[in-house]
């Protein structure tokens, strides 16, 4: 969900780190996780490492939102899986990340999550799809020829993506079902709805000077002035 974008990348950013220029690194010189290529095509055309280096937080952010959130459709997965996708794609390529998830999930892989992937990924426990893909991706990471020297690391990545996608996920609003409305209504057991009482002229506007009566004393008591 949308919604989720602040805390994703705040927990992106805590992996990234700062400045990094490891030669081993097939990404390059970066910094908070951005590469020197993509401040250029989105920020800076002629950027150079020293302007990389004074990125600012909301250059940071039109990175990692256009790149890599938007890329994924991170405002329409569930929350935690949106997390979980989101930080695969910044390690991995949003590509790859989008691919992996529309294996988990049945659906055709060409790594654009779109509205059937995204239907496949709605009627799935997002616990479970999060669970599958933190293995999927895991299992990708030890077949890279890099994996002695960032492998420690990504381990440690891979899991802590885990348990805040399933912390996220379980905090996360149920999805509403509309099907259980008509199921509820055509159940042969339920009992028939007692019939509505007869309206007292009046009753309405009585109970509602009465609570309005009860606000003003409770906003008395605090301190407050009535409104």
């Amino acid at each position: 969900m949308d919604r989720n974008f602040a805390r994703a990348l705040a927990l992106v950013l805590k992996s990234e780190g700062g400045w990094s220029d490891n030669p081993a690194d097939p990404g390059g010189a970066t910094m908070k996780g951005v590469t020197l290529a993509n401040f250029r095509r989105y920020v800076k055309a002629d950027a150079t490492r020293a302007d990389l280096r004074k990125i600012s937080d909301e250059q940071v952010g039109t990175v990692y939102r256009r790149f890599y959130w938007d890329a994924v459709a991170g405002a329409e997965l569930p929350g935690g899986l949106d997390y979980a996708v989101f930080d695969f794609a910044v390690n991995s390529g949003p590509g790859r990340a989008a691919k992996y998830l529309q294996a988990i999930v049945g659906a055709n892989q060409d790594g654009r999550i779109g509205p059937a992937t995204l239907s496949a990924v709605k009627a799935r426990p997002a616990g479970a799809v999060i669970d599958a893909l933190c293995d999927a991706r895991l299992a990708f990471l030890k077949r890279l020829p890099t994996w002695p020297t960032f492998g420690r690391g990504w381990s440690e990545r891979v899991g802590s993506v885990r348990t805040q996608a399933l912390l996220l996920s379980a905090a996360a609003p149920p999805p509403d079902d509309p099907s259980l409305a008509p199921r509820r209504a055509q159940s042969s057991d339920a009992s028939p709805a007692p019939a509505a009482a007869p309206a007292v002229p009046g009753a309405a506007v009585g109970r509602n000077a009465f609570w309005r009566l009860v606000s003003a004393i409770f906003k008395f008591i605090l301190g407050g002035k009535p409104a």
